[in-house]
């Protein structure tokens, strides 16, 4: 289970954009993963030149300074599930489906899985 914990707001090619990040309940429980975010996305690219079910992006909580926060998509990655079966991997939800192609970040790498 995840909570929603916050709305990024940015801009790109003259374009507002939202993604929510989330705090993954499990990771409440462990001191050292207590402030840990996702924010999961997918984009016009998902699924041609990276991986169909998203891409993540982590962050901590300390990361968010009076009220902002850098997004890095150079920092997108693959979820497990994207190179190996067996993994159950959070699929991101609808709204953060951006319309948009991005281009940074990890891109499709060797087999397909799915």
């Amino acid at each position: 289970m995840a909570r929603k914990y916050g709305r990024l707001t940015f801009r790109l090619h003259d374009t507002t954009m939202h993604l929510f990040m989330y705090q993954l309940q499990f990771l409440l429980a462990k001191e050292e993963t207590r402030n840990d975010l996702f924010v999961g996305f997918t984009d016009v690219t998902s699924a041609a030149d990276t991986y169909g079910g998203g891409r993540y992006i982590d962050c901590v909580i300390g990361d968010i300074h009076d009220g902002l926060m850098i997004l890095d998509f150079n920092k997108a990655y693959n979820p497990y599930c994207a190179y190996t079966k067996g993994y159950d991997c959070a699929i991101p939800p609808k709204e953060n489906d951006l319309p948009i192609a991005i281009l940074a970040g990890e891109k499709n790498y060797g087999k397909k899985m799915h």
